[in-house]
């Protein structure tokens, strides 16, 4: 019987091995859009990478997001030069933040939300992405999240005033996807 079920494991083997596997292509883009005291603005990291498994029809797979923070920009000097202080990112002290999904819901509406976890300063938290997924010889994942600043350590001291800056973060992303294999 053993010697059976280890035959029958073998053919289990490749639907976990066939799910496709992604990287991040040219075009791809990682975003963020707060308020400053009434004042909307948006930013992006210009250097992130993306390991991406994702199979639609089973909503299974295993999305690893690694962002460098220090390439976090906003066309407005003085406050990217804040946003990379301590008080903000602290890009010095914690170059990289992590997006890590392993669990997958499809919504009715034919969207899917990772179940993924952000960890940002050294911090992590439950942070949901709710994301389309458009197939084609390269694919593409548009998603958003909400991620609260606060949570994270992110806009310490003064900073903290949610009056003045909002607690809550809007993340939108799209990813070209290439394949790997």
């Amino acid at each position: 019987m053993r010697a059976l079920l280890a035959f029958l494991a073998l053919f289990a083997l490749p639907a976990v091995a066939s799910t496709p596997t992604y990287t991040a292509a040219a075009g791809s883009t990682l975003g963020f859009g707060a308020s400053y005291d009434g004042e909307a603005f948006t930013g992006r990291f210009d250097r992130f990478s993306a390991d991406i498994a994702f199979d639609p029809a089973t909503a299974a797979g295993r999305f690893d997001v690694v962002i460098e923070l220090g390439s976090a920009g906003t066309d407005n000097d003085e406050r990217d030069e804040t946003l990379l202080g301590a008080e903000f990112f602290d890009a010095a002290g914690t170059p990289q933040a992590r997006y890590v999904a392993t669990r997958f819901r499809k919504l009715d509406d034919g969207r899917f939300v990772a179940e993924g976890v952000l960890t940002l300063r050294g911090i992590a938290k439950a942070v949901p992405l709710t994301f389309t997924w458009t197939a084609g010889a390269m694919p593409v994942l548009a998603g958003s999240a909400t991620v609260p600043r606060l949570a994270f350590n992110v806009g310490t001291g003064d900073w903290a005033d949610t009056a003045v800056l909002p607690d809550a973060v809007s993340v939108t992303t799209r990813l070209v996807l290439q394949p790997t294999r």
